[in-house]
């Protein structure tokens, strides 16, 4: 077995990075940035009113009276020049016309016909400078997954379009006689498969764009079948079978279709039986077919594969820390990841582990990672976790 850590190191080695497209601003959130993208305009391009007043040469003081000679407005500049003693009446986001540089803001005027005069203590002068958000040629840098905000702002750099790392394509096997698909009625010793759908939401969720082949069968015949359907696949997914039962056929039949394998097994609870290699143009993971096992690998493993095949920087998730709400005893020689709920910075490891309980892990919101042959833990320890989301 090897540990987590160097089964991360030869999954790297086995993703691929991938091409790139150009896909309009509309459908970028959530995307990674695969180019830099430069601002094509200086934001505000103009010299702005930060506040709804009256726009005049200053210095201000309490007491000065101004005569209102026009108005501005944002989309309506007014073209003429401000002279001392003059004001105009400005809004937020209008441009400040000429001769002026003070904003006073109405809440410290009062007004008669076209006449103002300043009656509060005037502060600052409430004027955005042009270019005092960002300037023409600044970057967005990529790598980088982008968010509502990126796409705000690389709306307001006047980009319609930015070159994205081409969505990884995922191909997810089930395997087992026993399963069938929701939905179905299932057989007095058959299951329904739930992984496939649990993983395929959390790939997708992570930038993957994830395809649910049918089930395969516990026969060499079945594997080989639905293995063909995943052509074209840059990740090749499976889910059980990938033990050393009579029944566990996916080791066997990848490596006839021509799979490298890079490593079997690792030092890890749950998911022991975990699989990766090469088969052809795709990488493939076998995973183990217990549910929590699986989204667990899910979790540990997928996400950063996908992260690096999107060209994100290659690495584990980043871990958090929480102080223990309860007490864990001494974990043994594989690293667990077990369920836990974490509250206001306590975190209480769930008292029932076993890989079989969907209940337990829709109730978790973190994985305490305990290290190989950790010791007992008590109350207020602090501990590191894996958050899921």
């Amino acid at each position: 077995m090897i540990t987590v850590e160097d089964a991360l190191s030869h999954l790297f080695a086995l993703a691929k990075p991938l091409g790139t497209e150009r896909i309009g601003l509309a459908q970028a959130a959530g995307r990674v940035l695969a180019e830099d993208a430069i601002a094509k305009r200086d934001q505000p391009p103009f010299a702005a009113s930060a506040m709804d007043g009256y726009a005049v040469k200053g210095p201000v003081n309490g007491g000065e009276v101004y005569t209102v000679i026009g108005e501005a407005a944002a989309g309506s500049a007014f073209s003429g020049k401000v002279c001392p003693n003059q004001a105009i009446r400005i809004f937020t986001g209008a441009p400040v016309p000429e001769g002026a540089d003070t904003v006073v803001i109405q809440e410290d005027i009062t007004r008669d016909d076209n006449q103002i005069k300043v009656t509060g203590n005037h502060h600052g002068d409430n004027i955005r400078p042009a270019g005092g958000d960002f300037k023409s040629g600044q970057t967005i840098k990529a790598p980088r997954r982008l968010t509502a905000s990126n796409v705000a702002l690389l709306a307001a750099m006047n980009i319609p379009q930015v070159t994205v790392t081409r969505k990884p394509e995922v191909a997810v096997i089930s395997t087992g006689n026993e399963l069938v698909m929701p939905g179905d009625t299932p057989g007095p010793d058959q299951i329904i498969a739930s992984n496939t759908f649990g993983l395929k939401a959390l790939l997708d969720a992570h930038g993957a764009s994830t395809r649910i082949l049918p089930i395969a069968r516990d026969t060499e015949s079945s594997l080989r079948q639905v293995f063909a359907l995943a052509e074209g696949a840059d990740l090749v997914v499976t889910i059980g079978g990938a033990s050393v039962g009579d029944h566990d056929l996916v080791g066997k039949v990848a490596a006839d279709l021509g799979m490298e394998q890079s490593f079997y097994k690792i030092a890890m609870r749950p998911g022991k039986p975990l699989m990766a290699g090469r088969m052809g143009q795709s990488m493939m993971v076998g995973l183990p077919g217990n549910p929590v096992s699986a989204m667990v690998c899910g979790h540990v493993f997928l996400l950063p594969v996908i992260d690096a095949m999107l060209g994100l920087p290659a690495q584990r998730r980043p871990l958090h820390t929480a102080k223990l709400a309860t007490k864990v005893d001494a974990n043994g020689p594989r690293e667990h990841y077990m369920r836990a709920r974490v509250e206001n910075g306590l975190l209480t490891a769930f008292e029932r582990q076993d890989s079989a309980l969907l209940t337990v892990l829709a109730q978790a919101n973190a994985l305490l990672k305990r290290p190989i042959n950790d010791g007992e833990q008590d109350v207020g320890a602090t501990v590191e976790y894996l958050p899921l989301t």
